[in-house]
């Protein structure tokens, strides 16, 4: 027994709401580990269309999300192409429009608004309604509580909540998240991890480091 296959879109057959977002979505500047699936009544397919906004392949940012990761329904990641120029004194995209308000535009201006890439880290549980700010990291591990906005990077195994999100608890303390993320069971072959199930799924590090 080695668990579902990866490559699977619907690895649940009776319930087509739940997929695995690595080969349902083919999109630039995506990337996204295996096993890692997004829950929505209206289908998992439309993860790219309703969950990624304003991602545009020319900016040049990624959203990568790791592996084992639970997304869902209505998450969204909001990405770099909705960002204004806050530099002047308005915000408003006169560009866009052209016939004449394009001239003068300060390209640079607007590229000094890209937060870089957004990245997810493994094993990361993301609630009903959770927006994703831009350039945002999230470390293995965390928790992001139901329609949190997300502003600012989550330390891994942080549990996070509310508008804009805060640190409410950690999982665990310093020292146990310290050798969990050198353990990174996530990296292990899947035929090692569903041998060691029980110990990934428990709390007793011993057990966990016994079978690293």
């Amino acid at each position: 027994m080695h668990g579902p296959r990866p490559e699977l879109k619907h690895p649940l057959m009776m319930h087509p709401r739940v997929g695995f977002l690595k080969p349902l979505v083919d999109a630039p500047n995506v990337e996204i580990g295996e096993y890692t699936y997004y829950d929505d009544p209206e289908g998992p397919d439309l993860f790219f269309k309703k969950c990624v906004l304003h991602h545009y392949e020319f900016i040049g940012d990624k959203l990568i999300i790791g592996r084992f990761c639970a997304i869902a329904e209505n998450a969204r990641f909001i990405m770099n192409g909705a960002n204004h120029i806050l530099s002047g004194f308005s915000t408003y995209p006169f560009n866009i429009f052209g016939h004449g308000w394009e001239v003068g535009f300060d390209d640079q201006a607007w590229r000094n608004e890209v937060r870089g890439d957004t990245v997810i880290g493994n094993d990361v549980w993301i609630g009903f309604e959770a927006v994703i700010m831009p350039g945002v990291k999230i470390g293995d591990g965390a928790i992001v509580g139901g329609r949190s906005v997300v502003t600012h990077d989550v330390p891994p195994y942080a549990v996070v909540a509310g508008n804009p999100a805060r640190t409410v608890k950690m999982r665990f303390d310093a020292a146990t998240v310290r050798r969990l993320l050198e353990i990174a069971w996530w990296n292990w072959p899947v035929d090692k991890i569903t041998r060691n199930l029980d110990a990934i799924r428990g709390n007793d590090l011993a057990r966990l480091e016994a079978a690293e």
